[in-house]
This record gives C-alpha cells, structure tokens and sequence, in this order.
C-alpha cells in the first residue's frame, strides 16, 4: 500500500456514552422495542460485547431488520455501538459483496464501531430499474432508522464501485439525515462509462437509449444485448454509459472543473479515496495515479490512498483495504462531534 495524502479533513470520535446525542434536537418520540433488546441481549450473550462479529469463516453474528416498507429494505447489523460504518456496494452487490467486510468487521468491534450492511432496490440485479435518486431516498431511510431505532450518533459512509456514486449524489441531496455522516470513504470510485465504452455494443446503445429518453420512454427497457446480465432502462443505461449521464461521476476525461462540479459539493464532508492500482474495471490507458489524485483534488482535497496490485474488490489486499479504512477512522482524535444543530 501507498498512501498519500493531498489533505486530511479530521474525524472527531463520537460523544463519550454518558453524553447526550446531539440528534436529540430532530429525533421525536423515540421508544424502547423490548423485544430488540432481548435479541441484542442474546447476540452479545448479555455481555457488554462478550463475543466477536464472526463466528467463522462467511458467517456473521449481528441483528438483522427491516429499515423501510419495501421488502427488499432488509439490513444487517454487527456490532451494538452508536456509531456505525455503512457499506454500499456496487452494481450487482448484496450481502457479504466483499472479502475485505469480514476482518473489518472484527476491526470495527475492537473500536467499538458496528457494520451495517443493507440492500438496495438496486441490490442484485436491481439496479438497471433503479437510479442513484433511488437509492439515495433509500439510504436516508436507513440512516434515519439507525438514527431513532438505534441511537445512532452518526455514521461514516464506505462505497464500493458504484456504491461510490451513491454516496456523492446521496450528499448533494442535502436531506435532513445526511447531516449524520461524519465522513466518506470511496473504495474504487471508477468510471463505469470508461468500462463499457470498451465493449463493442455500447455505441449503438447509448444512441437507442438517447432516442427513446427524448421520446418520454426512458423506463423502456433496452434490448437484451444492451446488457446480457439483467433487465435495464434506457435511462438507466444512459446514465451509467453516457458522457455526463448521472452516474458519469469518476471518468479520466473529465476535465478538473467537471470533476468538480460533480464533486466539488463533498469539500465539506471528510473523505478517502482507496484506488486499486490493478483495477480491472479501469481501461488500460488510464494513468491510475494521476485520476485518483484529481478527484482528490475534486473532492475538496480527501485523503488519497493507491493500493498496489489491488483488484477492484480489494479480495487480494483485504489487510490493507482494512489497515486504510482504520487509520482513517482513527484519525479524528478523542474531541467528539460538532453539533450541527446549534
């Protein structure tokens, strides 16, 4: 791994347990469940945190709930604590989506800090009929959960892939929640228009998908060669394929201003940036460093970190992915948070 930082914005650690969380101001009415502290009582084995979040290998110890009405809106929590990493995986990412969630698990319960994984509409093979608005509503709605069910005294926000994209668009909405994020972390923020254009059906595509969206049919669905894998709109392929389409957040041909204009808004939310330097959803003609510096830059100056040899999902660095996402949460030092509200 070599990190390198173009600045570091601080992460204050969360108020000691006897202090009042300072989103009392906004949370109304919140309830006791008997019940969900009777299933946490027997999860922690009535302990205080007496047993890990892994029992062993691909088998996770947590509570599992429901943070909205739709019955794909199910997350997984390990780890009882008030401060939460929230992972949001990629294109086709569920549950479990990578090899690094387990030994962070482990790391986040030993600083007292939980994992929550959750799904997405776009989860799976959702997301050619959703949208990263889509998500961002749905994300809220699980911070908002976190927040009056779990007195949450906020959360740090960790994206894969795609699930990068969800946390830039999710801070641009401003919504009332996303003032719970303490910070963000974007593990391998590509371009998935730079992707596809190395395919040789995407040209002709993104022609069909311009035509029915200037028609009002952009929840059409493309042909089935538009994307082999699962069902997609036309907008959803415009976006994700595009020029400047929605998702067209990370691509080495934007110019600083247009990585700005698309980034510029996150300056104010701590963030890091985990580029694998052997990604192979990058073309070979990026120069790697170069790109992860300029959305650095683009994004108020987060801290960089290139690490060597990585693959996209980090499955053969999974220590230092961990060893990165640690240090960076650690970084905020013991002075608690500024209360946004005041």
């Amino acid at each position: 791994m070599n990190p390198n930082t173009s600045s570091s914005s601080p992460l204050a650690s969360s108020s000691t347990s006897g202090s009042s969380s300072w989103f009392s101001g906004i949370v109304r009415g919140r309830k006791s469940n008997s019940s969900t502290m009777a299933i946490k009582s027997a999860v922690t084995g009535g302990g205080g945190g007496t047993v890990g979040p892994i029992n062993r290998k691909n088998q996770f110890r947590g509570i599992m709930f429901k943070y909205g009405s739709k019955p794909v809106q199910v997350a997984f929590k390990t780890g009882d604590y008030k401060q939460q990493v929230v992972f949001i995986g990629g294109l086709t990412d569920g549950f479990l989506a990578t090899d690094y969630l387990e030994p962070l698990a482990i790391a986040l319960d030993k600083e007292k800090w939980s994992l929550v994984q959750f799904l997405l509409s776009s989860s799976y093979s959702g997301y050619g009929i959703s949208s990263l608005k889509e998500d961002a509503s749905e994300l809220d709605q699980l911070i908002n959960y976190l927040i009056n069910k779990e007195d949450s005294e906020g959360v740090v926000l960790l994206g894969h892939s795609t699930g990068c994209q969800d946390i830039v668009h999710y801070m641009r909405t401003n919504a009332a929640c996303s003032r719970a994020v303490r910070a963000a972390i974007l593990q391998a923020p590509v371009s998935d228009r730079e992707f596809r254009a190395t395919l040789p059906e995407t040209a002709g595509m993104i022609d069909l998908a311009s035509k029915l969206i200037a028609e009002g049919r952009g929840s059409d669905l493309m042909p089935r060669e538009a994307n082999p894998d699962t069902p997609i709109t036309a907008y959803r392929f415009h976006s994700l394929c595009a020029y400047m389409g929605d998702d067209d957040m990370f691509s080495s041909d934007l110019s600083d201003d247009q990585l700005k204009q698309r980034l510029g808004h996150m300056c104010n939310t701590p963030s890091q940036v985990i580029f694998s330097m052997a990604d192979e959803y990058v073309p070979d003609y990026v120069d790697k460093k170069a790109l992860a510096q300029r959305l650095c830059r683009a994004l108020g100056g987060a801290e960089k970190v290139e690490i060597e040899w990585g693959n996209h999902s980090l499955s053969n660095r999974t220590d230092e992915a961990v060893q990165a996402i640690m240090q960076f949460l650690k970084s905020g030092g013991p002075n608690g948070w500024d209360d946004p509200w005041t």
